[in-house]
């Protein structure tokens, strides 16, 4: 929810128009997918680990360090405890490692100079009563939203993928609904929130939640549909302009892409990139589903965010709600299908082993929120989960 969401307010349409009968033509690729990858960090204090109001000051310092040809890729966000990152369009995967990695360097030095860490945690394990940053349009959602907007300080991973029209994005949009959940449990980073333990793998899912138009959405069918669901949430005022529209994925109101938003920030920036690559393939094979007229599973909403919250209470593990079929599934099985499911995509792409390999590292060392729990047990101190956790986010 950075600044820059400020300037989504223009109308959703931003790319041009396929009419189904020339699909195949229109979403013929050349080279691969572009994405690409925002990270809301959280500002800690670097003694105790507690929250820090300095998204000024390390914004300052930050763009400083970049120049201004790379300022942008720094931004405020909603709450002055926060500051956010985004990488360049990417093609390759050791690309978007890459910037991430020297982003993330760059922004923590900077923060170093005020004396802050900026740390890839999803929630706060530390109670905090957040500050919104000092901003128009914010102090109007602070009070259109109440303490839904005050009490909201989560940070997670936002991963844009680059679609050729509208049609393709939305009939995207309705064939990647059922994978969500297994990149929530991928990605949990947030069991901690407002001093304890919450009993959740992503907590930051759960507060999220609470905006009125965030979660997962029924299926549109056509670019017509999905435009007139935004106009009306935001005629009712539920949402204050399009870029207050959350469901967990949408077309960008910004830029040529759609954006995946259910990852929690994750504080191992492999697991990032991992997850950023399965998310490109599941657009690439659902564009392929799409030209091919091969039908989206239509599956109810209240299943969707059944499985979405089995994955924000236990991630990877245990089990998982298959929404399809609406049963419990292994986590691991559940993933191993999403991986099978878009296997020709990273094949095509050389990044099938790449995947394989991260995954298994992923199972062997687990998730953002294993390793926080691991962290919080040798002492029972939360500065402990927030001191390793700004350690491992510039490794």
């Amino acid at each position: 929810m950075s600044v820059r969401d400020q300037t989504a307010m223009s109308p959703v349409p931003i790319l041009p128009e396929v009419e189904s009968a020339d699909r195949v033509q229109q979403t013929g690729r050349v080279g691969k997918r572009t994405f690409g990858v925002e990270e809301e960090l959280l500002l800690v204090s670097a003694d105790s680990g507690h929250p820090v109001p300095a998204g000024a000051e390390v914004l300052e310092a930050a763009q400083e360090w970049l120049g201004t040809d790379r300022d942008h890729q720094v931004d405020h966000e909603f709450k002055m405890e926060q500051t956010e990152i985004g990488s360049e369009p990417c093609t390759e995967a050791p690309q978007l490692l890459e910037q991430l990695m020297e982003l993330r360097r760059t922004v923590s030095a900077a923060a170093g100079t005020t004396g802050v860490h900026a740390v890839a945690l999803a929630t706060s394990p530390f109670r905090v009563w957040p500050r919104p940053t000092v901003n128009e349009r914010y102090q109007r959602m602070t009070e259109a939203f109440g303490l839904v907007a005050r009490q909201q300080l989560t940070c997670g991973q936002h991963i844009h993928v680059g679609v050729d029209s509208q049609a393709e994005g939305v009939a995207v949009l309705d064939r990647i609904r059922r994978w969500l959940p297994v990149i929530t449990a991928m990605s949990v980073n947030s069991p901690f929130y407002q001093g304890e333990d919450t009993g959740y793998s992503s907590y930051r899912t759960i507060a999220w939640g609470m905006w009125p138009t965030a979660g997962p959405t029924a299926r549109f069918g056509d670019v017509a549909t999905y435009q007139r669901t935004i106009d009306e949430l935001v005629a009712s005022g539920t949402a204050l302009d399009d870029g207050m529209i959350y469901f967990d994925a949408r077309l960008s109101a910004s830029y040529p892409t759609l954006e995946i938003r259910v990852p929690d920030v994750c504080t191992d920036v492999g697991d990032s990139v991992v997850i950023a690559v399965l998310a490109r393939a599941l657009v690439d094979t659902a564009a392929g589903e799409w030209v091919n007229r091969r039908p989206d599973p239509d599956i109810r909403v209240e299943m969707l965010r059944a499985a979405t919250w089995r994955a924000s209470r236990s991630g990877l593990s245990g089990d998982l709600v298959d929404p399809v079929v609406g049963t419990p599934v292994p986590a691991w099985s559940l993933v191993d299908d999403m991986v099978r499911h878009v296997e020709p995509a990273l094949r095509e792409h050389g990044e099938l082993e790449w995947v394989a390999s991260a995954l298994k590292k992923l199972r062997t060392s687990g998730t953002g929120a294993d390793h926080q729990r691991a962290s919080f047990a040798r002492r029972g101190l939360l500065s402990d989960v927030v001191l390793d956790a700004a350690r491992r986010t510039v490794i």
